[in-house]
């Protein structure tokens, strides 16, 4: 049996050939994947990547596609969106799976007077993501309430400790490995209900002040620049005026440096930086993947020959 034949007996209409992945990205950009299935359970997972495997076939698992970018000539393999959006609070804690919106855990969490999750409520994508990336906003990240990640590693189901995921500023030891996240627990702290629903109120409106509602795109493009050591401040120091809050973190927000290359609004085709959030690349409309990567690298080399600071993507690029 061909590999099209087993995953249209396995997922029906959730099978589709030459799935264009614009369709599935928050950029909407994205040329076909050969193969595309959404799984809902880890058993259909298990099987969608048997399959694939079995008949020498590559695979690409995703969730809510927020942080990804996808090239124009698609993905010449299997694309695997996880489908499993399940969550269970029983008293402090909360176990959700992989394809679970961090959003609407946020939600839920707070109106069960659940603390820990509400930074997330202005989070795209799913747990999934969010948990390989260690994602984070507002002051909060996920390694500080997760207890605990299941993943799929070599077709078995592996529990994780929060220490032994390798938490760090937008990394864990799942970005470097092959394990696919399923599911994860939080453990939260009880408050009032109310209180809870004013900060998501306050997180929202934050949001759309501060970031471009008009437009795809993936969210930050690049990961804030840490600064190694003292030498290297005092010479960034003499480059620019960093703000004091930076100086003392030794951490430079990556929207404020593309702010300061007088950036916003910069367009290559269809591609901009935003003018609302220097760190937001976006698609009014016509944009290609081409046009947004020329565009990163504009602003990497920028950034380089300027002040010396190599950026790095925080968007996964997928098919290049």
């Amino acid at each position: 049996m061909s590999l099209t034949e087993q995953l249209q007996e396995i997922f029906g209409s959730r099978f589709k050939e030459q799935e264009p992945m614009a369709k599935h990205t928050n950029f909407r950009i994205g040329g076909p994947a050969t193969w595309f299935v959404e799984v809902r359970t880890i058993e259909e997972l298990q099987h969608a990547i048997t399959a694939a495997r079995d008949a020498g076939v590559g695979f690409f698992v995703f969730g809510g596609g927020s942080n990804m970018l996808v090239s124009d000539q698609g993905y010449d393999g299997l694309m695997i969106k996880i489908g499993m959006r399940s969550y269970e609070i029983q008293g402090n804690r909360v176990r959700a799976e992989a394809g679970v919106l961090s959003s609407a855990l946020a939600r839920a969490t707070a109106n069960r007077g659940l603390k820990g999750l509400e930074w997330a409520i202005s989070l795209p994508g799913t747990i999934g993501g969010a948990v390989r990336g260690n994602a984070g906003c507002h002051g909060g990240e996920v390694k500080d309430n997760l207890v605990q990640v299941e993943v799929l590693r070599g077709g078995k189901i592996v529990e994780l400790t929060n220490e032994e995921l390798g938490f760090a500023y937008r990394e864990s030891a799942i970005k470097h490995s092959d394990d696919i996240v399923l599911a994860a627990t939080f453990e939260l702290q009880e408050t009032e209900a109310d209180e809870l629903k004013s900060q998501l109120d306050h997180y929202l409106m934050e949001r759309k002040r501060s970031q471009p509602f008009d437009a795809g795109s993936a969210g930050c493009m690049f990961k804030n620049y840490d600064i190694k050591d003292d030498e290297e401040l005092q010479r960034i120091s003499e480059k620019v005026d960093l703000p004091l809050e930076m100086s003392k973190s030794r951490r430079l927000s990556a929207g404020w440096l593309i702010d300061q290359l007088d950036l916003k609004g910069k367009q290559i085709g269809g591609a901009k930086i935003s003018e609302v959030h220097g760190n937001f690349l976006v698609n009014p409309g016509e944009a290609t993947a081409d046009h947004v990567v020329q565009l990163i690298a504009f602003v990497k080399t920028r950034a380089r020959d300027e002040y010396g600071i190599l950026l790095e993507e925080e968007v996964k690029l997928v098919g290049f």
